[in-house]
């Protein structure tokens, strides 16, 4: 029921995405601008986004290590299974699953996995932002996602805060949840939670020092520009050119408005904002569509295929994807507990 309740909001906000676009759409002229592209420019972006797939795979093992080393050969099908599960399930199921398959595969504790999988999304959350800002003198912003960039900038910020705070002042933190749990949570519940609170601590082990900090934040740079350098060949396959802080800016903005629910797919959340940020730019809604939908295919198919590749070569079932939740939620009954 809870699942089902999940995947019913994700698909109601989906909609809600694709009612604000649908209405300016004539199908019949995207159709017709989709069929006069040069799809041959979505090779070396394809070929591109690979490079960025690996530096996101490298900066995943250079936060790992203090937890074990773990070679990037073992852990890039990993990574990729992670954008399989994320691109077919909703409420990026994929981070989960991969964090389950590493325990499996390597035995590091999920909730601490899970740990340098929430550093990665604040650092992927801040380099939006900064392709954000550095594109605003100029390239509007859309007024409809204003509002949303200044809550989700808001909203970002602090919680970069909250996690410099936590691994600066380990023992502050670790005194305050003790007074917390000591004052508000039931002997039961503590025994949960104690686990959890020590693994999770020692998942943010990779931000002990500033040098690590600016490696991950400069690799997560890397990561997005090779991923606006594929925007930037997909452009070259449609009859239309806007400079490349445009489509950092539009990087930005769809991913941001991605970590929003949605249907599996990201369907609407990416799509709505890349075409009326397009269409700010002056460029035709028909055309901005028929490069949205080319981009979103070239995005999505690659990297499903591969990690549906990986997912089928390491024996996993669907019903993974739900043992990879309920391992989650129960890890900090004992990390040895074995799933039936």
């Amino acid at each position: 029921m809870k699942r089902a309740a999940q995947l019913l909001i994700g698909i109601l906000i989906s909609v809600f995405f694709l009612y604000l676009i649908l209405p300016g759409l004539h199908l019949p002229e995207v159709w017709r601008a989709m069929g006069q592209a040069n799809y041959w420019w979505i090779v070396p972006g394809v070929a591109v986004y690979m490079v960025g797939l690996w530096a996101r795979t490298w900066r995943w093992h250079f936060m790992l290590r203090h937890l074990k080393p773990v070679s990037m050969g073992r852990l890039f099908p990993v990574v990729c299974i992670g954008y399989f599960g994320n691109n077919v399930y909703p409420f990026r199921a994929g981070e989960v699953m991969r964090a389950y398959v590493l325990w499996q595969r390597e035995e590091i504790p999920i909730s601490s996995s899970l740990a340098t999988v929430i550093i990665e999304r604040v650092f992927d959350g801040l380099v939006m932002l900064l392709f954000v800002f550095l594109a605003l003198p100029f390239a509007p912003i859309p007024a409809a996602f204003q509002g949303f960039v200044v809550v989700v900038t808001f909203l970002l910020f602090v919680v970069t805060a909250l996690f410099i705070w936590v691994t600066v002042r380990p023992r502050r933190i670790a005194a305050l949840y003790g007074w917390l749990a000591d004052h508000l949570l039931p002997a039961r519940i503590r025994e949960r939670t104690d686990g959890l609170f020590e693994r999770f601590m020692e998942g943010l082990g990779s931000l002990r020092s500033g040098r690590d900090l600016l490696l991950i934040f400069a690799t997560s740079i890397v990561v997005w520009l090779m991923e606006t350098v594929k925007y930037w060949f997909v452009m070259h396959a449609f009859a239309f050119s806007v400079s490349f802080l445009a489509l950092m800016l539009i990087n930005g903005i769809v991913n941001l408005a991605t970590t929003l629910p949605s249907a599996p797919g990201y369907i609407g959340t990416f799509d709505t904002p890349a075409i009326e940020t397009l269409t700010a730019y002056g460029i035709d809604t028909q055309l901005a569509a028929s490069y949205t939908l080319t981009l979103h295919a070239a995005l999505w198919v690659p990297v499903t295929l591969l990690g549906a590749y990986y997912f089928w070569r390491e024996q996993l079932r669907w019903s993974d994807f739900n043992k990879a939740q309920k391992r989650a939620e129960r890890t900090a009954q004992g990390e040895a507990a074995v799933l039936e």
